[in-house]
């Protein structure tokens, strides 16, 4: 292999390398996404049917997030022979810095957009808005599991049990996960499904006091 040859090679390489870890973050970001997801929206759910003020309602979805996220990263760990305490270490360090940042942004947009707190969950703009703030937290996060991922940091963590590597603490079997495809699939659909009785909602003009949808005027 002469040097020009040698040179195409690693530049192949290389781009290679970044591909896998681009794919890497991607999946990391929506795998966290996910957890995300479910822990704001079923804080918001547990809010707005206690009648909880906004900020109290955020701090119990931005908690169900931080649970939720954890627990999807967990689960598969504990289940291949680790323990709790030791699987969760891995996820801490893996995990926190990504929620963290998805977090910060899907709330903040949640907060600036017009109404969305205020709308309830039969609403449209409410759905709209989750969205809207989804996207960006992820878009506000991938750059942030590539960073990690790049410096071995992050789901690379957790990326090397899969590979085997959980080998080294005794776990005899590659560790299974949830399929983040999966996931995200059944985020998605929820979210179509919520979006979809809010619309009918409003079409229907919503439930008049004897139970029956009234006409839309």
């Amino acid at each position: 292999m002469d040097h020009h040859e040698h040179h195409e090679h690693h530049a192949q390489h290389g781009h290679a390398a970044m591909g896998g870890i681009n794919s890497m973050a991607v999946s990391a970001t929506l795998h966290c996404l996910t957890g995300c997801a479910i822990g704001e929206i079923a804080g918001l759910m547990i809010g707005t049917a206690a009648g909880l003020a906004n900020g109290w309602t955020i701090a119990l979805s931005v908690g169900l997030a931080f649970f939720f996220g954890y627990t999807l990263s967990t689960l598969p760990l504990v289940k291949a022979g680790l323990s709790v305490g030791a699987a969760l270490s891995v996820v801490l360090a893996a995990d926190t810095l990504s929620i963290a940042t998805m977090e910060v942004v899907d709330n903040l947009v949640m907060a600036v957009l017009p109404g969305a707190m205020d709308a309830g969950l039969v609403n449209v703009v409410f759905w709209v808005g989750m969205m809207i703030a989804l996207t960006a937290a992820f878009f506000a996060a991938y750059p942030v599991n590539r960073y990690l991922l790049r410096r071995g940091k992050g789901h690379a963590l957790l990326h090397q049990y899969h590979q085997g590597g959980a080998e080294a603490v005794g776990v005899r079997r590659l560790i299974p996960s949830f399929a983040t495809s999966t996931l995200v699939a059944v985020l998605v659909a929820f979210m179509l499904g919520g979006l979809v009785v809010s619309i009918a909602d409003e079409v229907g003009g919503g439930p008049s006091e004897d139970g029956h949808a009234s006409s839309a005027t």
